[in-house]
């Protein structure tokens, strides 16, 4: 059966909505990466899972949602998204929004997250 990449986005993206980290964690290969410039690039699931939780940590009131997932390639999808968190460290209101194209590996875990902000 092939995979459906827009409907393994949208479980990744309902894992991270649910701060369900053992479902985010086995999301991504051991040698994944994860590009933002927000973070810069990381490799490797033990530091992308680092930084979700500091991230998280921090913005534990998080809305995510995406405007769009769609299929780039029999592999990727790519989503439109916005969200808004609040820091516990300083108060500060966060908005973002940005795309991110996820590529998957033949057993449909994460190999790469490129995300840019708009």
């Amino acid at each position: 059966m092939p995979l459906d990449p827009v409907a393994l986005a949208t479980r990744y993206h309902a894992a991270i909505s649910d701060l369900d980290f053992a479902v985010i964690e086995n999301f991504f290969t051991e040698d994944a990466t994860y590009s933002s410039g927000g973070i810069g690039g990381l490799k490797g699931r033990a530091d992308i899972m680092a930084a979700f939780r500091r991230y998280f940590s921090e913005y534990p009131d998080q809305v995510a949602e995406d405007s769009l997932v769609e299929p780039i390639s029999a592999v990727a999808a790519r989503s439109v998204w916005h969200l808004t968190a609040t820091s516990t460290l300083t108060g500060a209101r966060l908005q973002r929004q940005g795309e991110e194209i996820i590529t998957f590996d033949s057993e449909g875990r994460i190999v790469s997250v490129d995300v840019t902000d708009l």
